[in-house]
Parts: C-alpha cells; sequence; structure tokens
C-alpha cells in the first residue's frame, strides 16, 4: 500500500493534467488525501472531504481575495490595479455573505427555472439549425460547430442579445482570454495585460445593454437584472454588468465543455454511444450526469477557512485556503461503485461539478437541460459519426477542462 511520505504534494502546473488528470488525482486521494502545497494552501480530494468543504458555509468561504492573489504575486502586488481581477473580486461568486446573500438572491430571482424551462423548445430548433448546417459536409469539428455556439445562442435568446451582432465573434474570444484570472496562479504579464483589456471590452459591452434595457425593456434576462436596480437593495448598474459577464461567460465555458467531454468519452467508449443511440430520450438526461461525474468540466475549486476549524480531523487556521480536488472527488470509490467506469445508465447526480452549499452553481438547471438536448439530438440525428479521438485537443489549463477541437465524420 502507498504511503503518504511517497506522495508528491499536488502541483497544478504538472503538464500531465492536461491530458489527463486523473491518475494523479488517484494517487492523491489514496495516498495522501490531505496535504499542504508548496504553492500555500490545503489539498483535499476524497469525496466526503471535498463535499464537507463546499457544504460547510459556517467556516469556509472564499475569504480575503486580495489576500488569496497576493499568495501568488507577493505582498506587494496591487490586485484592483487590474481590471480582471477587480471584476472577479465583485462576483457574487467570489463573495461571501452578506454581499453574496443579496446579489445571489436578486441573480436567482431573475434567472427563475420557469425562464429556463421555457427555453427548451427552442434549445431543441438550435440544434436543428446547427446540424442542419454542417451534416451534409459528411464532418465538423463538433466543438467549434457545435459545443461552443448552442450554449452561446442559448445565452443569447435568455439574455436578448442578437447573436449575429458584429461584436459577436470578439465577445466569444474574450470569454476564455479574461477568465484566465480565474487560475489560481500567477499570470504572465502577457495573459494578465490581455485579461484587463478583454474585461474591459465587456464592461463596456454589457453596461451599453443594460443602460437600452432601462429605455427599452424586453422580456429577457438583461431587462430582468436591470429592473432590480428599482428595489431598495436591487443591482446598481455596476453589479448588473459584473453579474452578467459571468452568466455570459459561465453560461457556454462550462456547457460546452460538458458536451465535448461527453461526446469524447462517448467515442473513447463507443459501446456506450450505441447504448444512447438505442434510446437517445431515454438515457440523454443519465448520460449528461455521468459526464458531469466522469470528466467534469471544472475539475477543483477554492475555499478559505473563515474560522479555526478542521477538515476530517486535520486543523486549518483561519485564512489558510483549500483547494478541493472535485475531479478527483468525483471517482472515489468510496461514493461510487466502480467510479472509473464510464457508465452512461449510472445515473448519479450526487457528483460535486457544480460545487455545493451557498455556491452551488445558478446555471445548473440550464446545463443540464442543454447537456440533455444536445446528446439526444446528435445521437438522433447522426447515430453513425465516428469521433477522430487522434486529433482531439484538451485546452492548456488546469481548472477548466475541455476540448478545443474535436473532429467527426459520417457518410
Amino acid at each position: 500500500m502507498t504511503v503518504a511520505a511517497e506522495i508528491a504534494p499536488f502541483d497544478p502546473s504538472l503538464p500531465e493534467l492536461i491530458v489527463d488528470p486523473y491518475p494523479i488525482f488517484a494517487q492523491i486521494r489514496e495516498g495522501d488525501p490531505f496535504h499542504w502545497s508548496k504553492l500555500g494552501y490545503w489539498v483535499v480530494s476524497r469525496y466526503d472531504h471535498v463535499r464537507e468543504v463546499l457544504m460547510n458555509r459556517k467556516d469556509f468561504g472564499t475569504g480575503d481575495f486580495s489576500q488569496n492573489l497576493k499568495l501568488f504575486y507577493g505582498p506587494d502586488f496591487d490586485v484592483m490595479a487590474n481590471s480582471g481581477y477587480r471584476w472577479l473580486s465583485e462576483v457574487f461568486i467570489t463573495q461571501d455573505p452578506p454581499q453574496h446573500t443579496r446579489i445571489r438572491g436578486l441573480v436567482t430571482g431573475s434567472l427563475t427555472a420557469k425562464r429556463v424551462r421555457a427555453l427548451e423548445p427552442r434549445i431543441r430548433e438550435i440544434c436543428q439549425e446547427l446540424t442542419a448546417a454542417f451534416v451534409a459536409d459528411g464532418h465538423a469539428d463538433l466543438m467549434t460547430q457545435f459545443a461552443y455556439q448552442l450554449p452561446v445562442m442559448v445565452i443569447c435568446e435568455l439574455m436578448g442579445i442578437d447573436y449575429h451582432t458584429p461584436e459577436m465573434v470578439e465577445l466569444i474570444a474574450a470569454i476564455p482570454e479574461a477568465f484566465v484570472v480565474f487560475e489560481a496562479r500567477k499570470l504572465t504579464e502577457q495573459e494578465l495585460a490581455t485579461a484587463n483589456r478583454r474585461i474591459d471590452e465587456l464592461e463596456a459591452f454589457f453596461g451599453a445593454e443594460f443602460e437600452d434595457r432601462l429605455a427599452h425593456p424586453r422580456d429577457d434576462l438583461l431587462t430582468a437584472l436591470a429592473q432590480t436596480g428599482s428595489a431598495p437593495d436591487g443591482l446598481t448598474m455596476h453589479e448588473a454588468t459584473t453579474v452578467a459577464i459571468a452568466l455570459f461567460g459561465a453560461g457556454f465555458e462550462t456547457t460546452a465543455n460538458i458536451i465535448g467531454n461527453g461526446l469524447y468519452w462517448l467515442h473513447r467508449q463507443p459501446e456506450q454511444w450505441d447504448r444512447l443511440v438505442a434510446d437517445p430520450a431515454g438515457l440523454a438526461a443519465s448520460t449528461n450526469e455521468e459526464v458531469l461525474r466522469y470528466e467534469s468540466s471544472l475539475v477543483a475549486g477554492y475555499r478559505t477557512a473563515l474560522t479555526d476549524t478542521a477538515i476530517a480531523g486535520h486543523p486549518v487556521k483561519a485564512g489558510q485556503r483549500v483547494l478541493t480536488l472535485v475531479g478527483a472527488a468525483n471517482r472515489d470509490g468510496r461514493k461510487f461503485a466502480d467510479p472509473d467506469t464510464f457508465d452512461i445508465a449510472r445515473g448519479a447526480a450526487d457528483h460535486m461539478s457544480f460545487g455545493g452549499g451557498i455556491h452551488f452553481c445558478v446555471g445548473a438547471e440550464l446545463a443540464r437541460i442543454e447537456g440533455r438536448i444536445a446528446f439526444e439530438h446528435l445521437a438522433t440525428v447522426l447515430p453513425g459519426m465516428k469521433v477522430d479521438l487522434d486529433t482531439a485537443r484538451w485546452r492548456e489549463n488546469f481548472l477548466f477542462r475541455g476540448l478545443t477541437r474535436l473532429e467527426a465524420h459520417w457518410t
């Protein structure tokens, strides 16, 4: 049996994590499940421990944003002088109560389940429009021609943004370059400068959209967010803009990765694709949940201890950060039988891919609907597709796991 002393502390910069992080996750989870990283935070990897941290709103939160960043940049780094980090510090998902509670409540009051579920017919239409554009070609890059376009078109529909606006190409390109600020590491000067510029562009675009909604209200999410400002504790226009960028980016980036990751594994395990093709409507929802568990589009999350506390009996001091390896927890055999087997009939929805507690993903319902419909549609319309696994390319970062390319062909 491997002893903890033989396990190297987790290092998110390891290149092996890009291609396949799970052997390293398993080694840490089984051999050294709670340890101190050389980068200055605790690492937890077992399901119960990850869940304990993510669900505990009393002892764990996001903490002091600037101090967290200075772990990587040093004590003299001016965090708020960078618009990328300033924006991230103001997003409700990186804040603790009471500010988090106020803004999240206003967001969920606008992004209602009724509003999301009403989109289902339109999501099906978009899937049909997208595949109709390339099905006669006999081939497609499923990432650029389907997995990314679907959630972008859906979030535009939800927000009331014209998908065909000339700015859309740049808006889509801006998200991954701006969202690099989520990476818990020291960015290069070029990365940070680009992130700052992209956030400035996104703020300008959504600021103008909100001005338009106030002058010309519509039945869309941006209008609903803008109109909260009339309430005593409503969103300011700056807060609404900050929220809109987060929802726009997360609304397509993570969902695109769910679809792409799922298609990759459905064809790496072709018997699973055959099962889905045989019963698309019956297995699409459980397929989506298994993709979320098996190849989560977000493989880790950070929390800060708000008090002196403990994780599984291990002391954690107030102010110390904790990295929760969600990808490792989702394949913990203590929770899931046969965890390294990709089984689309499993249907386990108690994975940790949407986080937990007060920071549970506000877009989870939409992501589940989009993924279910996408898998059902593709298995119905292109049952004979073959995916070229050899040319598939994984994104070059640790936190957000997804593909940049996934070629497929059919006859």
